[in-house]
């Protein structure tokens, strides 16, 4: 009686399934069962759904959201004709042997249709949770692409504030080596040159010789019109504050022994290349003379391997020769003349320590500032072919304590110079006078080139103790013996590049 209650229970819920999902195909049923469906169920009973496509999941008491596995389907009964027996000898009861399977069919049916519409349904859910992501990442992009198109129009309304001009006072800014034209815009700004950095910024980016440019100092207006001030930087006029120091200078002029002509010294150099602006605003000579004569030698930049050789200097002018390397140099005009020269002192000694010179000592037995007097005499004394062998030679003369007896020591303090010195120049006992002192001078006698403080840190192996120039082109020959140098000395006198009064230089 149980399971018969449980059949009847089976195709009721199986009914009520086909009333509230009417199904426009057999859903895959065996045909002998399309017909049996129960009638379409009326426009009340659909769910307010607009979508009538669309089926909804159907809930089975008990059923979770987890597809079960399809129950085995009854094996369908066969018919047989009223009143034939059965196997066994029973009688068939007709329609009562029937019931079983079709109301399988209908339960399984049931079941089926659940199941499609809970994949269904499980499918739209993922369908419209991606819809939601791919749409919140285009309303992302959409309001930056908004506020990209807001900040273009804005800027393009309200252009960076500017000068009117005309400028006004010209003022020095320096370009550093690597500054782009970010950093030069804020320099501008911040000197008052400008009147902001963007707008010399898009000046800069139109004028294309922008990238040439030299790091340096140069002279623009305040008050300046950004397009003005791009114009004064990259002219070329503007550039101030630019001295380019020879081979063997002194900081000091002097005068040719033949013809009189001023022979410009550093200082001199320097305060010609610290005058800018129209009325002229210069450095002079003799402020810088005496700014080197200070006896603060760290505010001078003097570094701490020269200190000591710079003190025992017993002229106070003299005290910074040799410390202003030979090259091209950039400083502050406007800078006091202390400041321009530390500014020099600085970037010339970096140079120098460069080239392996504070490691130089194991070659030759010289502390660095002692190997920067010999480049100078290197530097004095010889060509460039030849500044390896000179070098040699003073080291050689020092290890057996021979005077070097260069003539270029006894024309230092000398007003006026020549190639040859006389007898009582040569007698004349200073400070750096190799004629009549052992050793190297005090101090550096000149501006050494990279050339000549190399070819000092590293002389060319030799044993020579003597050399001079034997004719006008420059021939040096170099020898080991004292006879074969004086017969050598005879041949330079022959060649006019010596005379009988001054004997030789080296």
């Amino acid at each position: 009686m149980t399971d018969r209650w449980a059949r009847a229970e089976e195709r009721y819920r199986a009914r009520e399934a086909d009333r509230r999902y009417p199904r426009r195909d057999d859903w895959g049923l065996d045909a002998r069962t399309a017909g049996e469906q129960s009638p379409p169920a009326t426009q009340d009973h659909w769910d307010d759904d607009d979508d009538t496509n669309v089926i909804p999941r159907y809930e089975d008491e008990g059923y979770d959201d987890e597809p079960q596995p399809e129950p085995e389907r009854a094996a369908p009964v066969r018919r047989r004709p009223v009143g034939r027996a059965a196997p066994g000898g029973k009688q068939a009861r007709g329609r009562a042997d029937r019931e079983p399977d079709g109301a399988g069919r209908r339960s399984g049916g049931g079941r089926e249709r659940s199941r499609i519409a809970s994949r269904k349904a499980a499918e739209r859910k993922r369908r419209r949770r991606t819809l939601w992501v791919v749409g919140g990442v285009f309303a992302v992009l959409f309001v930056l692409a908004g506020g990209f198109a807001g900040y273009k129009l804005m800027s393009g309304i309200t252009p960076p504030e500017d000068f009117a001009g005309p400028p006004g006072e010209l003022v020095v800014i320096q370009v550093h080596p690597g500054d782009t034209a970010t950093e030069i815009a804020e320099t501008m700004k911040d000197k008052g040159v400008v009147a902001s950095s963007a707008a010399f910024y898009e000046a800069a980016v139109r004028n294309s010789n922008m990238n040439g440019v030299q790091p340096g100092f140069y002279t623009v207006g305040v008050n300046s019109p950004a397009a003005d001030a791009v114009t004064a930087l990259v002219g070329g006029k503007s550039r101030v504050g630019n001295v380019t120091v020879s081979e063997g200078r002194l900081l000091h002029d002097k005068h040719d022994v033949s013809t009189g002509g001023r022979y410009d010294g550093i200082y001199r150099k320097i305060a010609d290349a610290s005058c800018y602006g129209t009325q002229q605003k210069c450095v002079t000579y003799e402020q810088l003379d005496a700014a080197g004569a200070s006896s603060d030698l760290a505010a001078l930049g003097v570094p701490e391997w020269a200190m000591q050789g710079v003190r025992n200097s017993p002229d106070p002018s003299r005290q910074l020769e040799g410390l202003i390397a030979a090259g091209t140099w950039d400083f502050d005009p406007s800078a006091p003349p202390q400041e321009i020269l530390r500014q020099l002192i600085s970037t010339s000694v970096e140079r120098y320590e460069s080239t392996g010179l504070l490691q130089s000592g194991g070659n030759t037995g010289l502390t660095p500032y002692e190997t920067l007097i010999a480049a100078s005499l290197v530097e004095r004394e010889a060509k460039p072919q030849d500044m390896s062998k000179v070098a040699r030679v003073i080291v050689n003369r020092l290890e057996v304590d021979q005077m070097l007896q260069f003539d270029s020591t006894v024309n230092y303090t000398l007003d006026t110079t020549e190639v040859a010195t006389t007898d009582a120049d040569r007698a004349t006992e200073t400070a750096w006078n190799t004629y009549a002192m052992q050793g190297l001078p005090i101090t550096p006698i000149a501006a050494p080139s990279v050339a000549a403080l190399q070819a000092m840190e590293n002389p060319e192996p030799g044993a020579w103790l003597y050399f001079v120039t034997v004719d006008k082109e420059g021939t040096t020959l170099f020898t080991e013996s004292y006879s074969e140098h004086l017969r050598l000395v005879a041949q330079a006198q022959r060649s006019g590049i010596l005379d009988s009064s001054r004997p030789y230089g080296g």
